[in-house]
Formats: C-alpha cells, sequence, structure tokens
C-alpha cells in the first residue's frame, strides 16, 4: 500500500515525494493492520511508526507570484535486505559494492565508515540509508535506470525559490533541524530532515509556515519482508504568507539597481495604504544557495564578501540622508512660522559658524531665494541659516513623528533603526549639547543624522500624505489550507504630523521644482505622463580617508494627488564623484517609466456616472452640473428634483442572510483569500548634482 502526501502549494498531488511505490513491498492482505506487531514475534519483525514532515507554507507576492516553494527531491539511498548470512564482512562487503557502482554516477557520495554501515543494518535496516546529496525531478529520471539493486531514489520535499536573490534579504532561508537519528528506531521520528526558518519572513513566521506533521506506520514480518504501509495521519501543509510586494514592480527594481550601480537599495511605499510595494537591495545571493545546506567554505565566502551580499542596504544598512532631509526642515520651518511661502533668505556662497566655514554645495551664492527655490536648488546656506533658526528640537522632533530614529515595525530581521540625536545623547557620545555647528550639519542631513533607504521612503510618504504618518505593511495575508483568511492588517496611521496642511503645500511645491522647473537639482528624473515630486542628496560618507559618498534621490508622485513614495540610494565606491541627480535620480525615471501602465490605472480619476433613468415614475435624472447647482437658482427646475435610486435586490450569496447579532458574526464564514497564481561625519561640503 503506497502513501500519498497532499500536494504541496504550487503541485499536483502525483508530485508528492511519497507517492512512488516501494517496489520491494509485499501487497499485504486486506485484513492486516500495522497496528498487528507483537512482541513475541522474531527479533526481525517491526511495526514502525513515523512522522511525515508537512510540507512548508508558500510565501507570496501580492497577486500570488512564488517567492518560496516546495518541490520534490531525491536522495540516492542503501535499502538493506533481511540477510541469512548477516555477518559483518558480508554486510559491509554488500553495501560497498553498490557504493562503489554508484561513485561514477554521481558528484560525490556521503563518506560512512564500515561500523556506521553496519550499524545501519543492525538497527535501522528496514530504513532507507541516506548516501547522496539531493537531486531533481529531471537528474533523478536520469538516474534512476543506471541504479543496481539495493540502490533506490528517496523522495523529500525541499524548499525552493524561483526568484532566486529577488528579495532575499526579506524572505530569507530554511535550514534543517538536525540530522536524521542513527542506531535503533525512535517512535515518530522523521521520515527525512526536517526544516526550519533561518532567516527573513521564514523564521519569523515559521510556525504558520510549518504545518503539522502526520504519522505513517510500516510493518515487517519475521523475514523483514515489508506486510504494510500505512498512513495514519495525513500532513497538514503550512498556510500560505502573501506578502505586499509587487512582483512585477520588484524585479524591475532589482534590475535597474544591477544595471545601475554596485550597491544601492530601492524602496516604494502606497501612501495611502502603508503597504511597501518594493524592498530591493543590491548585491544580493541566491536563496538556493542554503538549500538543502551550505557548506562552510562557500558561507564562509559569502560573509566575507567585501561587497556584504547577505547585508540587506534598504533596512539594514543606516546612511546620512544627506539633502533628502531637507523637506523636513523646510516643513517644520514653515509650520513654526520661521518662513513662510514668500518670504526670503540672503544666500551666500558659505556662511561662518564658530570656527567653521559652511559652504554652499555650488560654492557659488544663491542670492535672495524663498523655500520652494532653496528645496529646489538644495541650496545648503538658506537650510543652515533656517534650521538654526527653527532649532533642533522642532525639526528633530518633526523627524521622529516621521519616522526616523526607530524601526519601522515591519517583520524585519536586522533592522537599523537609524539616528536621531538628543541632547542626551550628545552629551553621552560627544561630550557636549547639540551646537550651532551640529543643527547646521543635521539641517541639511548630515553629521550624526542617520536613516536606513526605508526610512526615507516611509517619511516620504508621511510628507506626501501631509496630515499622517501610514503604519507600514509587509504582510498582506496569511492564509490557511484552505486559502482561508486567518490574519490580514488593515490600513492605519502611525503617527498624526500635526502640521499646517498650507505648510504641507509650499513643500509639495518646492519637490515638484526639483524635477520639472529649469534650475532643479532631480530634473533627470521627469516624466512624460505625470509629475513627481522629489530631492537630490549627495553625501560623504564612512572615513574621510576613503572619500566615498552616497546619492539619493527620495520624493513621490503624481504630485497633486500622491500615491507612491521612493526611495533610492546609490552608495558610491572610493573616490568616486557621485550626485543624486546623476546616479539616483534616473534610476526611478527608468522604473515609473517601466510600470507606466500600471501607475496610469491606479492615478487615473474615476469614470463619469451614468444617467439612471427612472421609468416607472418617468423621471429623468438631471445632469450633474445642475445637481451641484451650477445651473437654475436654488429650488427651482430641474436642480431641485433629486436623483432616485434604482432598487437593488441583496446579493444571491448562496447563504441564508447573516445577522448584526454578535453570536452570528461569530459563525459567520471567514474571509476568502487573495487568489495565489556611527561614524560621526562633520560635513563641511557636499555635491549636489
Amino acid at each position: 500500500m503506497c502513501l500519498a502526501l497532499p500536494a504541496a502549494h504550487g503541485q499536483s498531488a502525483d508530485a508528492s515525494p511519497l507517492a512512488a511505490a516501494d517496489s520491494t513491498a509485499a501487497p499485504a492482505p486486506a485484513s492486516r493492520s500495522a497496528s498487528d506487531g507483537a512482541i513475541i514475534t522474531r527479533k526481525d519483525a517491526r511495526t514502525i511508526t513515523l512522522k511525515i514532515p508537512a510540507p512548508r507554507g508558500m510565501i507570496t507576492g501580492r497577486k500570488g507570484e512564488p517567492f518560496a516553494q516546495n518541490q520534490v527531491a531525491y536522495q540516492v539511498a542503501l535499502q538493506f535486505r533481511q540477510f541469512e548470512n548477516a555477518t559483518r564482512e558480508f554486510v559491509i562487503h554488500w553495501a560497498r559494492t553498490r557504493l562503489d557502482a554508484l561513485q561514477p554516477l554521481v558528484e560525490s557520495i556521503t563518506p560512512l565508515s564500515d561500523d556506521e554501515l553496519y550499524d545501519h543494518y543492525r538497527h535501522r535496516r528496514w530504513l532507507p540509508l541516506l548516501v547522496t546529496g539531493q537531486y531533481g525531478e529531471e537528474q533523478a529520471r536520469v538516474l534512476k535506470p543506471r541504479l543496481t539493486s539495493g540502490l533506490i531514489l528517496h523522495p523529500v520535499y525541499r524548499r525552493y525559490y524561483p526568484q532566486g536573490e529577488v528579495a532575499a534579504h526579506i524572505i530569507g532561508y530554511t535550514g534543517s533541524i538536525g540530522k536524521l537519528p542513527k542506531g535503533p528506531i525512535n517512535f515518530n521520528e522523521p521520515m527525512w530532515e526536517e526544516s526550519e526558518g533561518r532567516a527573513g519572513l521564514e523564521k519569523l513566521f515559521d510556525e504558520k509556515l510549518t504545518g503539522m506533521p502526520g504519522i505513517k506506520k510500516l510493518l515487517f514480518d519475521e523475514n523483514g519482508n515489508k506486510l504494510l504501509e500505512e498512513q495514519v495521519k495525513r500532513p497538514v501543509p503550512g498556510g500560505t504568507l502573501v506578502t505586499t510586494l509587487e512582483m512585477k514592480w520588484q524585479l524591475l527594481a532589482e534590475k535597474i539597481l544591477r544595471d545601475g550601480c554596485q550597491r544601492g537599495a530601492f524602496v516604494v511605499i502606497d501612501v495611502i495604504t502603508g503597504e511597501v510595494l518594493v524592498m530591493a537591495s543590491r548585491p544580493s545571493f541566491d536563496l538556493n544557495r542554503f538549500i538543502p545546506g551550505i557548506d562552510e567554505d562557500e558561507f564562509k565566502a559569502l560573509n566575507e564578501d567585501s561587497a556584504t551580499p547577505l547585508y540587506g542596504r534598504a533596512f539594514q544598512s543606516a546612511y546620512p540622508p544627506a539633502s533628502s532631509y531637507k523637506p523636513v526642515v523646510a516643513l517644520a520651518a514653515l509650520n513654526n512660522e520661521v518662513v513662510t511661502e514668500d518670504s526670503t533668505i540672503h544666500c551666500p556662497a558659505a556662511i561662518t559658524i564658530g570656527n567653521h566655514t559652511f559652504n554652499n554645495w555650488t560654492r557659488t551664492p544663491e542670492g535672495d531665494i524663498d523655500v520652494k527655490r532653496a528645496i529646489a536648488r538644495s541650496c545648503n546656506t538658506w537650510f543652515y541659516q533656517i534650521g538654526i533658526r527653527t532649532g533642533p528640537s522642532a525639526f528633530l522632533g518633526l523627524s521622529r513623528q516621521l519616522g526616523f530614529g526607530e524601526r519601522t515595525g515591519l517583520p524585519l530581521i536586522g533592522e537599523n533603526p537609524g539616528l536621531v540625536p538628543n541632547d542626551e545623547w550628545m552629551l553621552k557620545h560627544e561630550k557636549r549639547r547639540i551646537l550651532d555647528g551640529d543643527t547646521a550639519n543635521m539641517s541639511i542631513g548630515q553629521g550624526v543624522l542617520l536613516a536606513t533607504p526605508l526610512q526615507v521612503a516611509q517619511a516620504m510618504a508621511g510628507i506626501a500624505n501631509g496630515g499622517a504618518l501610514p503604519k507600514l505593511h509587509l504582510i498582506s495575508q496569511v492564509q490557511d489550507l484552505r486559502g482561508r483568511v486567518v490574519q490580514a492588517p488593515i490600513p492605519e496611521r502611525r503617527n498624526w504630523l500635526g502640521v499646517d496642511p498650507l505648510a504641507v503645500e509650499v513643500v509639495h511645491k518646492g519637490m515638484s521644482d526639483v524635477v520639472n522647473s529649469g534650475y532643479g537639482t532631480g530634473r533627470s528624473a521627469g516624466l512624460g505622463y505625470t509629475k513627481l515630486c522629489g530631492k537630490t542628496g549627495t553625501a560623504q560618507w564612512g572615513p574621510k580617508s576613503k572619500n566615498q559618498r552616497l546619492a539619493w534621490f527620495a520624493g513621490f508622485l503624481p504630485a497633486d494627488n500622491p500615491r507612491y513614495a521612493f526611495a533610492v540610494l546609490y552608495e558610491g565606491r572610493p573616490n568616486q564623484k557621485v550626485s543624486g541627480g546623476r546616479m539616483a535620480a534616473p534610476m526611478v525615471k527608468k522604473f515609473f517609466e517601466g510600470i507606466e501602465e500600471d501607475i496610469k490605472d491606479t492615478i487615473a480619476p474615476p469614470q463619469r456616472a451614468l444617467i439612471v433613468v427612472d421609468e416607472s415614475e418617468g423621471i429623468v435624472a438631471p445632469p450633474v452640473a445642475d445637481v451641484v447647482g451650477e445651473g437654475e437658482g436654488e429650488g427651482e427646475g430641474p436642480s431641485s428634483v433629486p436623483l432616485r435610486a434604482l432598487p437593488v435586490e441583496p446579493l444571491d450569496t448562496g447563504s441564508e442572510p447573516v445577522s448584526d447579532t454578535p453570536e452570528a458574526d461569530e459563525e459567520a464564514p471567514p474571509l476568502r483569500a487573495l487568489p495565489v497564481d556611527e561614524e560621526q561625519i562633520i560635513e563641511e561640503f557636499v555635491e549636489e548634482p
């Protein structure tokens, strides 16, 4: 009797690793049961109870495209028979003969001592002894007819990451819980090595993804012949984890990073819902290298790679936000009435604060300019002065409301909280309070201020929204085996910003001018089909001896009704001359041009309503313009006729109406699932585009 497991997510039932019949098993009489073993039978008779590890649940994109799923793999195994002359020498010779025949067919064989071979026969001969690594379906198909008697292909489930290195730092990987037992067979020991989440979502949602194991019993007679193979309990596959990531967008962002930089990050957030649609880091690594396990030398090479591919730059690395931070300072200054939309500030090529000279990035004067031009031109000397007048407590406080200085709360391992200092922090680490020189540096996003690309994108979502900072989400749904939603977040705010809407509008105008005016620093990000608001940034980063810089471009679109916020980071090489307008902004342009139709569909205004005719009353509904008072005088003519609603029948749901009582709510069916198809930097000069 053969065991048939339920199909893993994304697989047909006949792909189950236990679906293949054991050709050596004798057919069992219908009256026999795996519980029929008796202690008075000979020592070769056995009733064995084994655990069937459950297929692990899938991890998908928002539309069901798989990031992580299962596939069938095979390992070559020695399957001992019951020998009449079971001496140590005979058993070892029998095993070695077959291993020698296998040697030319496979890349490597697990080294096994004579003692290990003989001990397996003595204690575990009813179960296969795995002697190779795992092979895919195609490899197994080629290998199977070439195996000699006593060698079998033992099927198992293994994790598979069809997207390879895409979103690797978020998805994570699995690893073996432990090797299979040796010695006498234990009750309920696993049929193959079990796995557990070791990183990313695989680890954080391990319990929901693991599922419930099944139970299998085997019955052998006194001659060691298999009489029965019986599944007592079917395994229950783990649930499906649906992320908010838009697969098409994620793939495009990762390609643009590969083409545009050696190291960097790209984040896109839905301003309305707080969903993270894209979170990419470069360089990355192929998750499949960890399946079924990664050898010590390979992991050491990855871990010691100077490019740090195991490090998710989008959320694990904190950088000076540079001029991408200037809209925060401008918003604080406007909200605190330090400046108005029309007031101007004289901006020389440099200003002196204490014993230090602080330069404009162009090293040329800008003259008398207002806040919008200061943002568009990214004028350092304007922000030095206004930052000091506004005061660090004001703009640093607004920074915290926008999510700087603390983790986002997303299910991410190793998320960097960044740094927004205060006097207490400065006294502890710098032995002084925040001085004007520190304030000037922080007002252009330099000094000790640090943020992740995820935090910068989150802040842009808050500025785009203007009223509140949305709470970010990375998980769209958690589904059970039947596709029922067991967990789903709802859009909510994280913080009220409490800023003047007029101040927000002015900052939006300035950020629009960055891209859409003739003098903006981010003109290379301009789009033909919608207006984009942005802010360039270039920062000194790391030890001065390395002369290394960063390029930023962050913002949102469309300008008139923001829906998507973003941040792109370009991590420059030592001594490389970089700027946000030349390196980061063009990547944003390529990305949004690549998804133009998607954006158009999202931002398109709703279609005009059809005119409704109620024939039973003979009344024609008036044009919309008349209804809203653009025609006749109030209360006269057609504008005074109310629209009549068409009678609407209740939806036929195929079930009884649901009561409003709490008891009825508890009995209501669950929602259906979506288809699843410090180093401190004191900066005196930073280079803008």
